[in-house]
């Protein structure tokens, strides 16, 4: 700030090779940045981990992408206010506004009685549950399930047929998260 109160020549002789200092000091954070990125993408080429050499390839790509944090309908900018504009959003959406509590709603049917799942019926669940997605609330990804083998379905059959015969769920199988997935155009458009 001096060379904005005595700007002589000396002062801005200063600021400028403060300036090439730090464009320096950033080039070569860039560089070593890169060249550590060109390692990961190598070595994933190396070890045959396609999925992550691809993912690597498109960010590297990509480059550095500003993000907008705000909604633009209520110019919107702070992480709570955005939650809030969220779930208005998302109840208008579901149309649940008579219920506080969308998990103490009861349904009422009146369905003929159906047997209770069999172990083949897990099993066949289990095999066709999709790799490399994410995992839920529990984070117990599809692949750890997957994993389990056939003791692992037999539990889980236990399990569901328990739940089957008393007809009551866990209250952390009623929570859920709602995840928003923006258009290419509106991140910032609810």
């Amino acid at each position: 700030m001096q060379w904005i109160q005595d700007p002589s020549q000396s002062n801005v002789n200063i600021l400028n090779s403060v300036r090439r200092e730090i464009s320096r000091h950033f080039k070569n954070k860039k560089k070593a940045y890169l060249r550590v990125k060109i390692e990961e993408l190598e070595t994933n080429s190396k070890i045959q981990n396609i999925r992550d050499l691809y993912r690597g390839i498109i960010d590297f790509k990509k480059g550095c992408q500003p993000r907008c944090n705000i909604v633009k309908d209520d110019l919107v900018a702070d992480s709570h206010s955005i939650v809030a504009r969220c779930r208005k959003y998302f109840s208008q959406l579901f149309n649940v506004h008579g219920v506080k509590d969308v998990g103490q709603a009861e349904i009422h049917t009146a369905e003929p009685l159906v047997p209770e799942p069999s172990a083949s019926e897990v099993e066949l669940a289990i095999e066709k549950l999709k790799s490399h997605k994410s995992p839920g609330t529990d984070q117990i990804p599809a692949e750890l399930v997957k994993a389990g083998g056939r003791t692992a379905c037999l539990e889980i059959c236990k399990l569901i047929t328990s739940i089957w015969k008393k007809e009551k769920l866990s209250e952390e199988w009623k929570e859920s998260n709602i995840v928003t997935i923006h258009k290419k155009w509106g991140k910032n458009r609810l």
